[in-house]
Order: structure tokens, then sequence, then C-alpha cells
């Protein structure tokens, strides 16, 4: 492996001229750095980057905390995040939670003490915020939360309008005829989930169709498939079942759309199912997902842009960034079935 000596001497010039050369510390003549490139470039020299660091004192490197690997919509966000940071110079040090709060707690903690330059930080959905925000405001590095909003922490913060997109899908479904809408949310206490339950009951109450005056129509799935598939089997059991589903993420939405398919009720022909967070496999699955559409792309390139910002010391106050959903049609969704149509016959095989 080639060191900065050979380069030296493969271009006649000094240690020092290429290391000048290299960190752009010092003014080297064209002539002169053009001998160094070209040496770097035959040699395939890769300057120690650990040690450009410590004279730096930057490390060129970011770190991610997702709270998990099975969803793809976190999947989607870093890839983004890992092609900015690369394209900028940066490499990232990617950590998964399983949203547990302890092993965030410890990986926030490790990551300050690994030399990176700046945090990007996609929270856990269950735990203490009060724990993460006080956290948070220790770092001596600066970070960035992504999706999941806490209250204080001190830091910047990228999301997308919960509310307004769980607005967006039920005006859809209301726009085509249904007024029986149920709602398969995410684990209570979360706040993108509670946003996208708040904007399901704006536009229930904009419509004059009172949620809490009706049956139940709310459920849970714990932002899975197959949370979205056991409430979607308990939906169908309730009377009247709905004609419409606004499920708060694409997995839920996936799972549910199996449980009706499993029972005998066609998708969009007696029930519509619009999910959130447009994925990529949701225009994929059969039929193709109705569903709310996160700028993925944007919050992923801003995310790392701002945190940017505040590493080359170009800005210190906290910002947030709310970014609009849009609504993304596809074949899930349909208008609501005549009353006098016959209801679909209900198998309820066993739910594993």
């Amino acid at each position: 492996m080639a060191t900065i000596k050979d380069v030296a001497q493969h271009a006649g010039v000094s240690i020092t001229t290429v290391s000048h050369a290299i960190n752009g510390t010092r003014h080297v003549s064209a002539s002169g750095r053009e001998r160094v490139e070209r040496a770097i470039r035959e040699l395939g020299y890769v300057p120690n980057a650990m040690a450009r660091g410590l004279k730096s004192n930057t490390s060129s490197t970011l770190g991610m905390l997702i709270p998990n690997a099975s969803n793809p919509y976190f999947a989607e966000i870093m890839r983004v995040v890992e092609e900015r940071c690369f394209s900028a110079g940066y490499t990232l040090v990617l950590c998964y939670t399983d949203d547990e709060p302890s092993r965030q707690s410890i990986y926030l903690q490790v990551l300050s003490e690994r030399r990176i330059d700046g945090l990007i930080v996609v929270s856990t959905s269950v735990g203490s915020d009060t724990a993460l925000a006080t956290q948070l405001r220790g770092l001596r590095i600066p970070a960035v939360l992504v999706d999941r909003e806490i209250a204080h922490p001190g830091c910047d913060l990228v999301q997308t309008d919960h509310w307004q997109g769980g607005l967006l899908a039920v005006r859809h479904l209301l726009s085509l005829g249904h007024r029986r809408i149920a709602c398969i949310g995410g684990p209570p206490g979360v706040m993108p989930s509670d946003q996208r339950i708040a904007g399901w009951r704006a536009a229930l109450t904009e419509a004059g169709v009172a949620a809490s005056a009706l049956p139940p129509l709310l459920w849970r799935g714990g932002f899975t498939s197959q949370g979205g598939y056991e409430a979607m089997h308990a939906i169908l059991r309730a009377q009247p079942a709905p004609t419409a589903v606004f499920a708060c993420n694409d997995l839920m939405a996936i799972g549910a759309v199996r449980a009706a398919h499993e029972c005998g009720v066609g998708v969009p022909e007696a029930l519509s199912v619009v999910g959130f967070d447009d994925i990529e496999l949701s225009a994929y699955t059969s039929p193709a997902l109705t569903t709310v559409s996160q700028p993925k792309q944007r919050i992923g390139t801003l995310a790392v842009d701002m945190l940017l910002e505040r590493v080359a010391g170009q800005r210190r106050e906290a910002r947030k960034a709310m970014l609009q959903p849009e609504l993304c049609v596809r074949a899930s969704t349909a208008r609501c079935p005549a009353p006098d149509s016959p209801p679909a016959s209900i198998h309820h095989p066993p739910v594993p």
C-alpha cells in the first residue's frame, strides 16, 4: 500500500508539499499540485482519514439511528441519506435501535464518543421522549431529528405534515362517497400516528361525520403488516362493516388488503384502502395501493444538508422543516358501493 512518502518521491516533491496539496492547508503551485495528483492516481494512494481528522478535528463521518430494519420506509430514507453523505464526502455509520429506548440511549452515547461530526436520529416509537430530549441537548455534536418530533430536543427537525396527510387520505375517500371510514393507527402515543389519526378525525368532522358518534372505527396495528392484517380481521367483524379503511402506514395497509382478500371482501369493489408513506412496494401490490406519499428524497437530502450546515458552523440556531405530503391515487380505492348493493359474503379464517 502506497504511503505519503511514496507519493512525494514519485511526484518529485517534499512530503510537506504532498500534505498541503491534499489538505489545502497552504498554497501549492499548479504544476506541483498536478504532479501530486498524478502520483496519487498512479500509486492508488488513499490518505489516512483518521490522521487527517486528528489534525482538522473532524472525521468526515456522520451517524444515523433508525428504529428498525423491517420497515421499508426507514430503509428508503437511509438510502437517500447515505447517497447524500457520499456525494458530500462523508461516510455514514448506521445503527438500528430495534425500537428499544435503552439501545437508542447506548447508541447515542457510543456514536457521540466515536468522533463523528453529526448525527441523524429517527427516534424509537416507545419510551420516554423526555430522556431522549435531555440526551440530545447534552450532545457535543449537532443532530437532526427525522420523522418523529419530540418536545424541546434542542436540535433540527425534518418531518412531513402527518396531520395534513391523514386529512388528504380521508378527504379522498369521502369524495368517493364513503362515510363509514375506519382507521388503523400505529402504537398509542407515537406522534406521527397520533397526528395522522387526528387528520382522519378532522376530515370526518369536516364532512359532518362524527367519528365519536359511530361504533368504534379506530383500531391499532403497531405499524406492522401483521398488525394491519389482524386489525382488518377485527374491522370486518364490526357491524355494520366500514366501506373504507385508512391505514396509518403502508405496511399495515398491505396486511389489511391481505386480510380482506382472505375474507372474500374485494378491494376496492367492496372495500377501499388507503395507506401512508408510499414505499416502493406499494406500487406493486395487488391492487396497487392508494397512499399518502411522503417526500422521502427531500426528507433525506434536507436532513443531511441541515446537519452539514451546523457541522460547518454556518448556523447555530435550531431549525424545523415541515414538508407537505401528496396523495398518490392507485387501484385500491373506488366509489362507495350503492346502498342497495348486496353485502359482501365475509368468511373469517383463523387469524394466525
